[in-house]
């Protein structure tokens, strides 16, 4: 199914919702789990690091510890002061790197503009890094080899193929170049044959760039940076943008105009972040099982 084709003429997109997707992969991990702890006699513990104070990372988090409540793992919040130093930081990853019950660890992003991300992230286990960001893992998806991958790079493509979208061919732009999305998400994109262009915010002629996608992923941290205006008619869109503005939670897409042009779109809240976190689920049994031999 091609943008195009699938384009809803009575002009009102179709919502891509995450949470019904994620509560089908919470409800097979809830079984595997309770198998892992039979076997094992403990279940895999996932440790959140949340250094400061951001309040998207907030919002996250505690959709995270929901998620591992709802699934029978283990999620243990590892709260750092804005203040903590990064030998501090590392010191504590590294406690939890040779904690046995402790299968996967993730950062909480965006750290605090003095911590350098590189110091962070190589600190953790490859093993245990279930959100995909060590240069192993890194190293290992830009090669195409099997390792752990950015969960929500992931999610921002999973949501569009078991929504059922065939992404063979379309001309795909991707805002945002950070490691933790915009990266990774050309990359899997690429891997689903799309032909892709990575747009940033030093780009000439964004909208121009928007204009001529067939799937429009947004990963910018920009409130209503793309608008329905500067999309091609059918578009898909993706928003993986958390943005708090006032009292509420938006994403990078002006979500009104935007469900007026194209054929599919993803909400924020409700789109990607639930599949995310339930596709971190997923890694952090993985990462349990590979770590005691299954």
């Amino acid at each position: 199914m091609t943008a195009e084709a699938s384009y809803r003429r009575h002009n009102r997109a179709r919502i891509l919702e995450g949470g019904p997707i994620a509560a089908e992969i919470r409800s097979r991990l809830s079984n595997e789990v309770r198998s892992f702890r039979d076997r094992g006699g403990f279940a895999p513990t996932l440790a959140v690091l949340l250094i400061g104070a951001d309040a998207p990372s907030a919002v996250y988090l505690h959709q995270i510890v929901r998620s591992c409540r709802s699934t029978g793992v283990t999620g243990r919040v590892v709260e750092m002061g804005e203040r903590v130093t990064t030998a501090l930081i590392r010191r504590r990853i590294d406690e939890l790197n040779r904690d046995p019950l402790v299968s996967g660890i993730i950062v909480q992003m965006p750290l605090p503009r003095r911590i350098p991300l590189r110091a962070v992230i190589e600190s953790i286990d490859p093993r245990k890094d279930v959100d995909g960001l060590h240069p192993q893992n890194a190293g290992l998806l830009s090669l195409g080899y099997e390792g752990f991958l950015p969960a929500t790079a992931q999610a921002a493509v999973e949501i569009l193929k078991r929504s059922g979208y065939r992404l063979e061919g379309l001309d795909a732009t991707v805002i945002g170049r950070s490691n933790v999305v915009g990266k990774p998400a050309s990359l899997l994109l690429q891997r689903e044959h799309c032909t892709v262009t990575t747009c940033h915010r030093r780009t000439d002629d964004l909208p121009g760039h928007v204009a001529r996608a067939d799937l429009v992923v947004v990963a910018a941290g920009s409130p209503g940076l793309v608008t329905g205006a500067m999309l091609k008619p059918g578009a898909l869109v993706v928003d993986v943008g958390i943005n708090v503005v006032g009292d509420r939670i938006v994403g990078d897409v002006e979500f009104e105009s935007a469900s007026k042009v194209a054929d599919a779109i993803t909400p924020v809240p409700g789109g990607v972040g639930p599949l995310t976190n339930a596709i971190l689920l997923e890694h952090l049994l993985a990462a349990a099982r590979a770590q005691h031999g299954e």
